[in-house]
């Protein structure tokens, strides 16, 4: 089948960051990017770090639960990104406010803050949140300048080139 994201085009491979909780769907986005099909999902439990190279970009997608020790060592990652994907779960109502609370930490941080953020509002085949209603929730507004939501579904690949042309747009 091939990878259905070939036509997003950027000279440079540049370096994204993709986080977001366990769950979320960030594994088989990077899937869905790379290979262009998803057979079948595992849900990943654990830690793991997953680097992903498309034509355009390498993205590099962290795995970690709500382990707050762990997060200290993503840091040096962060020096080299151009750009931020963090991927929530729209059909995850219970945990939106410590997901909130995690992106509002994470923007504090001196290398991600002035990035584009991308995120990526993922699960929409099981719970349809409009761009307005997810930039409220996040409040998004106080921790960045540069975002935009984009709504997908990683299985069928519905958004997410559009989220990567978006973030393209911003870097060049």
């Amino acid at each position: 089948m091939g990878n259905p994201f070939s036509n997003v085009i950027m000279g440079k491979k540049s370096q994204l960051i993709m986080l977001g909780f366990d769950f979320t769907g960030k594994t088989t986005i990077l899937n869905k990017l790379n290979l262009g099909d998803i057979d079948f999902e595992i849900p990943f439990i654990g830690f793991n770090i997953e680097k992903v190279k498309t034509k355009q970009f390498q993205i590099i997608s962290w795995d970690v639960g709500g382990a707050d020790k762990i997060r200290i060592i993503w840091k040096p990652y962060f020096e080299s990104g151009k750009g931020f994907i963090y991927v929530i779960d729209c059909s995850d109502r219970d945990r939106i406010t410590e997901v909130t609370g995690e992106l509002h930490k994470l923007m504090l941080e001196p290398s991600l803050n002035g990035l584009p953020l991308l995120i990526y509002a993922n699960k929409q085949d099981l719970m349809k949140m409009n761009s307005e209603e997810i930039a409220s929730e996040l409040q998004i507004q106080k921790i960045s300048k540069n975002w935009y939501i984009q709504p997908c579904c990683a299985i069928t690949g519905e958004g997410l080139e559009e989220g990567l042309n978006w973030i393209q747009k911003q870097i060049k």
